[in-house]
């Protein structure tokens, strides 16, 4: 792919994540590699990932984390942490114009083409696009392909929040799901569930570790990782999907841990609808749906 970047060798983690977060620190941004170009000049940015192989011992510790079993293929969102790498190195780029910190990831849309087995090489692609406008800022979509013999096996788009000066254009309605299904079994968090999403993710983001972290960026304590609540909406439906299936879910309200969070799914004619909800208020955290790919 033309003006494409590769990632080489095992990526960065914690070291691209500061890299990464470095724009957002006054004085610090202005220095020669940090600072960013100005947002009207960002056309798009491609990052690739080759000859990646599925590793068996991450993808147990991920399952298990994340509430999948034990299998020969990988869960269905699991193909998001070979991209994650990617996301944190086009953040990490100076010629994309904004610092990791101040995105919110809103929304994340999964299709799945195939199984992808464990063991299995492929080649990973996420390509950000220019800024769409949003009624709080600007929203980048970060649109991945995984790829093996030859097809597309894998692909997502997560959607971030930029707040601030929006751009041209009409905003977009975003996921919306009209009655979203409530109550459910309830799953209680614990406090450590932001660290043991972040070992076997490499999504070390301060927000979702301790509590004097997050304070620092805003919250009140840590938060859990938004791909960990998706992941784990999904594994409760993991046997009642296809093999080929779209999964997209919208982002509400950070969940706070520990804490204690309802989930509801509920059949519909062509998938599910599923919530994680707030068992006190019923306020959702997260709202999502499937349908056949």
């Amino acid at each position: 792919m033309p003006g494409t970047r590769t990632l080489d060798g095992e990526p960065g983690g914690i070291t691209t994540l500061v890299r990464a977060a470095l724009p957002a620190l006054p004085v610090v941004n202005r220095l020669p590699g940090v600072r960013k170009r100005p947002a009207d000049q960002f056309g798009g940015l491609t990052w690739s990932r080759r000859g990646v192989v599925v590793q068996r011992a991450r993808v147990d510790a991920y399952a298990a984390v994340c509430g999948f079993p034990r299998k020969d293929v990988v869960p269905l969102t699991y193909p998001h942490l070979l991209a994650f790498p990617l996301h944190t190195a086009i953040m990490a780029d100076p010629a994309f114009p904004y610092p990791a910190v101040g995105l919110v990831h809103v929304e994340n849309t999964i299709t799945a083409h195939r199984v992808i087995g464990v063991g299995e090489e492929v080649d990973v692609t996420t390509a950000a696009g220019i800024p769409r406008p949003h009624a709080k800022g600007v929203l980048l979509d970060f649109v991945t392909t995984v790829s093996a013999g030859g097809g597309t096996a894998w692909e997502s788009t997560s959607t971030y929040l930029r707040r601030g000066h929006t751009t041209d254009g009409e905003p977009g309605p975003g996921l919306t799901l009209p009655d979203p299904p409530t109550g459910g079994v309830e799953w209680r968090l614990p406090a450590d569930l932001g660290r043991t999403y972040a070992g076997v993710s490499g999504d070390a983001n301060p927000i979702h570790l301790w509590p004097l972290t997050a304070k620092a960026l805003g919250f009140p304590r840590q938060i859990a990782h938004g791909m960990w609540t998706k992941a784990r909406s999904v594994a409760a439906i993991e046997n009642r999907l296809p093999e080929a299936v779209t999964v997209e879910v919208a982002f509400k309200k950070p969940v706070l841990l520990p804490g204690t969070v309802a989930y509801a799914a509920r059949r519909e004619d062509d998938g599910w609808a599923f919530a994680v909800s707030s068992p006190r208020d019923g306020s959702p955290h997260l709202v999502g749906r499937t349908t056949s790919a």
